[in-house]
């Protein structure tokens, strides 16, 4: 929708900006520990290969990335990390998921529960959002036009979405591995791959207070240590962005 943005836009611009490489390692060693609980060999395990993949990506250091996979599979000991979905409504009824993984959930849902209450919004039982978002495989690749659709589509695609010089291409969650080793195969550069929530319906946002209110809130739940990834179904004008 042109002159509006989704979450992820958004949220994919201020990781590009974000200068807290620690916080970052954090989620992404979190995602990779909870990955590796199937299995520590990528080849064998996609949603491993996924994370170690996105952390790479980020420059994280080999080391942890090892020690990320030796905590998930038991090798260290300790706690181990669980994987916790939470759901809530932000300012303007906007639905919201927080995917979390923490080895301690005593510490983790307080800290969910104060960034929705201190932001205007508020958590939801089980179930109560979830149903307003479909589990989807989402690719990022470098091009866009008819040309590369088209060989999306052929590789088992659902949907494709351009943003600028580049696209997202979903795919059913348990394609997500074929489709994209078809792209790679294919030539295309591909950008990052990972498991989604997309809304099944968006919520468009025309009041700047509300809108600032809501990315006020995705933020403080970003930036907890515990939340490796956030959705929702709001829909915003681009101009309001820049002002909060």
């Amino acid at each position: 929708m042109s002159g509006h943005s989704k979450w992820s836009t958004i949220k994919r611009q201020k990781e590009a900006k974000d200068s807290k490489r620690g916080a970052a390692f954090t989620k992404l060693g979190n995602a990779i520990a909870i990955a590796a609980r199937g299995g520590p060999d990528p080849e064998m395990n996609f949603s491993l290969r996924l994370a170690i993949d996105k952390a790479k990506a980020a420059n994280m250091p080999s080391t942890n990335i090892q020690r990320s996979v030796d905590r998930g599979s038991g090798k260290l000991g300790g706690e181990q990390i669980q994987e916790v979905l939470y759901e809530g409504y932000g300012p303007g009824g906007v639905a919201i998921m927080v995917e979390c993984a923490s080895d301690n959930l005593k510490r983790t849902l307080p800290e969910v529960r104060t960034a929705f209450v201190k932001h205007g919004g508020n958590m939801a039982e089980k179930g109560a959002v979830a149903f307003q978002f479909e589990r989807k495989g989402s690719i990022r690749v470098k091009g866009s036009g008819d040309e590369l659709t088209l060989q999306a589509i052929d590789a088992g695609a659902k949907d494709v979405e351009e943003e600028d010089d580049e696209a997202v291409i979903y795919t059913d969650q348990k394609e997500l591995a074929k489709v994209r080793d078809a792209l790679q195969k294919a030539g295309i550069e591909i950008v990052d791959a990972e498991l989604t929530y997309v809304p099944n319906n968006e919520v468009r946002v025309e009041d700047k207070e509300t809108a600032g209110k809501i990315i006020r809130l995705m933020d403080a739940l970003d930036e907890l240590d515990d939340v490796t990834n956030t959705y929702t179904n709001f829909d915003i004008p681009e101009e309001f962005i820049e002002k909060v």
